[in-house]
């Protein structure tokens, strides 16, 4: 599916009925998660029957206003994250330690299991989701009129897409988010994009870092952006005016609000970037190997998290699969064990620390950059597991689902299975 993103522009009476369905679709959540803590939802289908008891209690006659299909979403988004909760109960992950204050003021350290539902707290980045009720489109496609009791109204939509080009039916659920700049329209449209590329005969590995964004096996490097890095200046700047407001004024919410549209702006710096090189790299390629790195592990180390984080490598690695599915280009991810140690030439393994940045190796005198030499180790490894596992020519290789971020997702109703004949 695509993920075709416009701007909102009402009026601010509009936008105060946008937040309070924003609100409602975050106690349905947090409702259904109470409810199955209680042990009275037991599967989705309870979740969505919690939905009509919700609606129906005169206890909360705001749940009413919202449509009947949006709760079924919200519901939806509750009982991802039991499941969620339970598959790694059943894959059997670790428990982290958690640190709760006591009653008396001081800290005990607690062992809670990973993953478990928590409930939601009212903050500015929020959405509410409709299927396909509670909302229509204009003749032209330019103006989207919510229809359900909290009569949000009529909202003209800012963007470059074309709605056009798709037929209503296609568009399977409108989600409205709120950031810190405005209120957006999400449109989940059922297309599968295809694009046609012809073969370059050529493959490659890559290798991030952090001095330079990625180094291929032929040696060329890209250098690392750091948007972030570049703009922390000002994002002090304003944390400094937010922590000297007062909490609860008028004055705190605007500093609340630069901070925020500051942060926004890196990161669709940030995402564009890693978005436009991921792409030039899958079409002027037949295959790209990556190393599977554990992003989250790795920020643990606070030395190196910032400067991790600012470049971005899963981002990167999202928007390769993605175009990698797009245009038939399989994206192969090795795992990195001595991918940089190991000499590319003879295969001895040559320890160095990460001040160490030319590999040369006292066994065949093979001397190469760091990361160029691992990259080829990279695009070595990915040839091996494919020619190893038959069948599997496919982009996402590596065996993890691809999330939708803005382009795709996937469909949620399996093949029917042929029933046997008697």
């Amino acid at each position: 599916m695509l993920v075709y993103e416009m701007k909102l522009e009402g009026e601010t009476v509009q936008y105060e009925k946008l937040d309070e369905a924003i609100r409602t679709g975050l106690f349905v959540r947090n409702s259904i998660i109470k409810a199955w803590i209680d042990g009275q939802v037991k599967s989705r289908n309870d979740a969505y029957k919690y939905c009509k008891i919700l609606a129906d209690n005169l206890d909360f006659p705001w749940a009413k206003k919202l449509n009947s299909m949006a709760r079924q979403a919200h519901a939806e988004r509750a009982w991802a994250a039991i499941e969620r909760f339970y598959k790694n109960c059943k894959a059997k992950v670790p428990s982290k330690k958690a640190v709760r204050p006591r009653d008396d003021g001081s800290r005990k350290g607690t062992r809670t299991k990973r993953g478990y539902p928590k409930f939601k707290k009212y903050q500015v980045r929020a959405s509410v989701e409709y299927k396909t009720s509670g909302w229509k489109l204009s003749e032209d496609r330019r103006y989207l009129v919510l229809t359900d009791k909290f009569e949000a109204g009529t909202f003209k939509l800012w963007g470059s897409r074309d709605l056009h080009y798709y037929q209503l039916k296609q568009i399977k659920r409108v989600r409205i988010i709120r950031r810190h700049d405005g209120y957006y329209a999400q449109f989940l449209i059922d297309h599968t994009r295809e694009e046609k590329k012809e073969l370059t005969g050529k493959q490659t590995g890559l290798d991030v870092g952090l001095n330079h964004f990625y180094t291929d096996s032929e040696g060329n490097q890209v250098d690392n952006p750091r948007f972030f890095r570049k703009g922390e200046r000002q994002i002090k700047k304003l944390q400094k005016r937010l922590s000297r407001t007062k909490k609860g004024s008028k004055n705190r919410i605007k500093a609340r609000n630069r901070l925020g549209i500051t942060h926004l702006k890196v990161s669709r710096r940030r995402n564009d970037w890693a978005c436009k090189a991921a792409q030039r790299v899958i079409r002027s390629n037949d295959l790209v190997a990556i190393e599977n790195l554990k992003v989250r592990n790795m920020v643990k180390n606070h030395h190196l998290a910032k400067s991790i984080n600012d470049a971005a490598w899963y981002k990167f690695r999202e928007w390769l699969e993605y175009f990698g599915r797009i245009y038939g280009v399989p994206v192969i991810a090795v795992e990195p064990f001595n991918t940089s140690q190991n000499c590319s030439n003879c295969g001895k393994k040559v320890s160095k620390t990460l001040s160490t940045r030319t590999h040369k190796c006292p066994r065949c005198g093979y001397e190469a950059d760091r990361d160029e030499n691992a990259a080829i180790n990279i695009l070595q490894s990915a040839l091996k597991q494919l020619s190893t596992t038959p069948g599997r020519g496919e982009s996402n290789i590596s065996g993890e689902t691809g999330l939708c971020l803005d382009g795709e997702t996937q469909t949620d109703k399996p093949t029917r299975r042929k029933r046997k004949s008697k």
